[in-house]
């Protein structure tokens, strides 16, 4: 099965790895056009069926979403291509315990939907930086994370995806990387620009079921290749390339020998990769900030119909989050079994001529089982999976930043902007996101040793420590006020940058040349760094906030745990500020007796900048009001979710305990 890949004759510089059959066959090109046209399908209809022309409708689909195709969301817009490239190329080089990273997920969904999202819907609020200007006051926290947020978007989710997906379409079709990058993003901008939340959930909950169905499917080839389970785990610790020598290199066997504890997720607290108090503890800090506080994820949950979808969806995508263990790492531990040579190689000269980069080849590990184990026509839909796990992250990460930017940035510089000016403001700077990511794909192509899903968790433990203790505080602490908020965000993100940019600086080194980064920089894991991190951010929080004025409990009603049933009316700290709504009500700039003409029509319609229905009056504005911080449940859903809740967490400590 093993292929071979030729320098291109022009420049010397190797080609795409070639594969016993690129997709070239009628019943594989016809998988992916159906693929297409579904997609675009279904994206038009949710695009036509729901209200696009106001910015609730564009960027929280109306509050109107029921669970299943929620839940759905949650979890495409969390699994893109990288989760697909990333946990296959970990498991080929390291084992299971990259899954944990997954599993962590099922209890902090659940902290998200009992605790944090009950008080997001009471704020009012549509955006995590609007929580914060709310909770707090103030512009500066709510700008703060609005650009940090973006940077995120850019540096960890944004091209970790596009660089996966173009992995994969680099295989299938031999296309230029850059230029299979480009075809990916022009196909994705089209329904997330035009058809705001609804058209995504929708999408993605179609997305969804293509994934998991594909990757049940290869998940069943690559077990009966490999002769079942008991076969798999005995094959894999032998799975050892035989080029293990060259380029003048003396190589340690710990860097071409599958790992002693492969099979095992709880490892060595010194030596493991993924060592278990900071899997256990530094890893959930950075779930609690990933699924707690994420724009991406939490504007699911703002889109639910009432609490009880809301819950359902979290629990829903918990059982989800179970699959990855199974769909992904151990087919890409499989791949290393079949493909040894190429996925495991480990002389810089053999992976250049595999897969064109020096530090390994274990990100191909899900793309080469993909190319050469599946039939035609199971190719294409196998190539469809990758495309729909990379465009559902991608529209969702697109269509939340696009929210941080128009409410959160946007509303600052242009404070009488009109509902129609903020819908195209946000359109056009997801063109702008887009550009950005793609001059940020090198720096992803070479970081962590080559492991996609290590660079991906580094990053997030660097940044992501300081904002998860400042919401968790917020809700959980009254006391704690903006001085202290802001201290913790400013002092949290120069030492999660200090230790980012070093590592950039120096390098992450690989197992065969340590980096040249100072031990007392780099020497700590970066999950037990993310360990240190939160701490210093909780103390600076509490000790800046105990040391100024508290913030008086009548600005705080509903916007914390302890204040949260309170009926009163709150006075918002930043009440002088709000943003005049009659005023800047002009959303139509057109002189009023002017009827447009059918090709504008057909535009406006088109990108949902539609004209607005009649004026609601007093006590319907009062209603929709109501109706979107109304957080109560009927008894017997209540009852369902906490019941189904209790299970999942069971399912997760079995799941621990079987594999730990």
């Amino acid at each position: 099965m093993a292929s071979t890949v030729s320098p291109s004759p022009a420049t010397g510089t190797p080609g795409p790895p070639e594969m016993s059959e690129r997709i070239r066959n009628a019943a594989d090109i016809s998988v992916i056009v159906i693929y297409f046209v579904v997609v675009m399908a279904v994206g038009l209809w949710a695009m036509l069926r729901t209200n696009r022309g106001t910015v609730g409708g564009f960027f929280l689909a109306g509050r109107d979403m029921v669970w299943w195709p929620m839940g759905a969301s949650l979890f495409a817009s969390n699994i893109g291509s990288g989760h697909f490239v990333g946990l296959a190329g970990t498991g080929a080089a390291s084992g299971i315990a990259t899954a944990v990273f997954e599993w962590n997920a099922l209890l902090l969904l659940l902290v998200l939907g009992w605790f944090f999202v009950p008080i997001y819907i009471k704020a009012g609020v549509m955006t995590m930086p609007e929580y914060l200007k709310k909770r707090f006051g103030g512009q500066r926290l709510q700008i703060y994370l609005s650009v940090l947020s973006l940077f995120i978007c850019v540096a960890l989710r944004i091209s970790s995806d596009i660089f996966s997906g173009a992995i994969f379409i680099k295989l299938a079709l031999g296309l230029d990387l850059y230029l299979a990058i480009f075809i990916l993003l022009a196909i994705t901008a089209i329904y997330t620009i035009t058809g705001g939340l609804a058209s995504v959930i929708y999408t993605d909950t179609l997305q969804t079921i293509i994934m998991l169905i594909g990757s049940f499917i290869l998940m069943g080839f690559a077990f009966a290749e490999v002769g079942g389970y008991e076969s798999f785990m005995e094959k894999y610790m032998h799975a050892i390339p035989a080029v293990v020598e060259g380029d003048n290199l003396t190589i340690r066997p710990e860097c071409y020998t599958p790992r002693p504890d492969s099979f095992h997720i709880f490892r060595d607290a010194v030596t493991g990769d993924i060592p278990w108090p900071g899997m256990i503890i530094g890893m959930t800090i950075v779930a609690a900030w990933y699924w707690c506080t994420d724009q991406v994820i939490v504007q699911r949950c703002l889109s639910g119909k009432d609490m009880s979808h809301v819950k359902a969806a979290c629990i829903m995508c918990g059982y989800l989050k179970l699959l990855p263990m199974f769909l992904m790492v151990m087919p890409g531990m499989i791949s290393r079994i079949l493909y040894t040579e190429k996925v495991a190689c480990v002389v810089p000269s053999e992976c250049v001529k595999h897969c064109g980069t020096e530090v390994g080849c274990t990100n191909y590990a899900y793309p080469m089982l993909v190319m050469e184990l599946m039939p035609d026509g199971l190719r294409g839909l196998m190539l469809s999976v990758m495309l729909a796990s990379l465009m559902s992250s991608l529209t969702s990460i697109f269509n939340s930043a696009s929210t941080l930017f128009t409410m959160d940035l946007y509303t600052k510089i242009r404070k009488q902007a009109s509902e129609r000016e903020l819908l195209i403001a946000g359109r056009l700077f997801i063109v702008l996101l887009i550009v950005v990511s793609i001059l940020w794909v090198p720096l992803v192509q070479v970081s962590q040793n080559g492991q996609l899903f290590h660079y991906i968790e580094s990053i997030s433990s660097y940044l992501g420590p300081p904002i998860a203790a400042v919401f968790l505080l917020a809700v959980f602490c009254k006391r704690v006020n903006e001085q202290g908020a802001f201290w913790g965000l400013i002092i949290g993100l120069l030492i999660g940058l200090f230790r980012m940019i070093s590592e950039f600086a120096y390098g992450t080194g690989t197992c065969l040349a340590a980096s040249n980064c100072p031990t007392i920089i780099c020497g700590v894991h970066y999950l037990y760094f993310a360990m240190i991190l939160f701490v210093i951010s909780i103390a600076v929080i509490l000790g800046v906030s105990l040391l100024t004025k508290p913030i008086p409990d009548v600005h705080l009603y509903r916007l914390c745990w302890s204040l949260r049933n309170r009926t009163e009316e709150r006075i918002d700290l930043d009440a002088d500020e709000q943003r005049q709504e009659d005023a800047a009500d002009d959303a139509d700039e057109d002189d009023p007796g002017e009827t447009p003409g059918c090709l504008r029509r057909a535009y406006e319609a088109f990108c949902g900048l539609q004209r607005k229905g009649p004026k609601l009056s007093k006590e319907e504005e009062e209603a929709q009001r109501k109706k979107l911080t109304d957080t109560s449940e009927k008894p017997f859903w209540r009852a369902v979710v906490n019941v189904n809740a209790v299970v999942l967490l069971a399912v997760a400590v079995f799941a621990h305990g079987y594999f730990a």
